[in-house]
Order: C-alpha cells, then structure tokens, then sequence
C-alpha cells in the first residue's frame, strides 16, 4: 500500500516541529472530531537537537493543538517520550510517566504496533511517506470503544 521512505536513525528524523492533523471517527455512531495543532520532538533530559541531530537520552513529544467534536472546539495536549530502542531506527515509546507505550521500528518506513489497555486494544500503523511526512493510523477496539485515528505530520521548516 503506497510507498514508505525507510528510516535509518528515528529519533534523528522525528526530532523538530511538524504540524500535526488528526481525524477521529468513532465507527459505532458515526461521529467524526478533528485535532489541528504541532508535535514538537525535543531533545530529553537535556540532550541537544541540532539540524536532525541527536546527541544522548531521546526525545520528548509535545503535541498541542484545539480538538473539535461535536461542535465543541477544546484545546488538547499530549506529552510522550521517545527513548532510544535497540537500534538507530527503533524507539521506545513511552507516556509522560515513563509508562511503556510500544514500541517503534522505522527501519523500513512502516510499523505496526499493539497496547493493550484495559479491556481495549490499540493497534497503530506508522508510515514514513518521505524526510518531511508521515502517518499514523490507531484502531482501537475494545467493548466501549470503537475508534479510527489518522494522524497527518508534515515538517515545519523554518522561515527563510
């Protein structure tokens, strides 16, 4: 399905700000909500990120936005961690307390990891579609929850 751009170093790549697009549709009643804001990969307990580069410990994903769902626009925010997996193109995700989350390997442009929570399982599909875009795809499945999340992320590239 399309073509993937394989990423040799990920924290490399996700590290910097991309604006951040997500629908959510909720499968069992058909309602639809929108995110619309920024995901910022910064260097983790005070690592430098330097045009791509990473030196020491991972990132700290910070998404900040509005989300819209039923007519009702809110702000919303979510903060995890990316540590350094077993390779340079592997990470360790984590939830901002350090609670792991899954694991990610973009070595070949395209992942697909599972989180069970509770009763719930999610299922994310990662895909690198090039150096400045990717996208996420999360099912989650479980007896109250019946859910579909696209998540578009296209690079900021500073002003010239």
């Amino acid at each position: 399905m399309g073509e993937w751009w394989p990423v040799p170093d990920v924290l490399a790549y996700l590290a910097g700000r991309w604006r951040t697009e997500r629908s959510v549709r909720d499968l069992a009643s058909g309602l639809e909500g929108r995110f619309e804001g920024t995901t910022s990969f910064d260097g983790l307990d005070g690592g430098a990120v330097d045009a791509g580069r990473l030196d020491a410990g991972g990132l700290i994903s910070r998404e900040q936005g509005h989300f819209t769902w039923q007519g009702v626009t809110r702000p919303a925010e979510r903060t995890l961690r990316y540590e350094p997996g077993s390779g340079p193109g592997r990470a360790d995700v984590r939830f901002a307390d350090g609670r792991p989350f899954h694991g990610l390997d973009l070595t070949t442009g395209h992942h697909v990891a599972d989180h069970p929570c509770a009763a719930d399982l999610y299922r994310g599909e990662f895909t690198v579609r090039g150096p400045d875009r990717w996208r996420t795809v999360w099912r989650v499945g479980g007896p109250a929850k019946d859910l579909l999340l696209t998540t578009d992320y296209l690079r900021e590239t500073p002003e010239a």
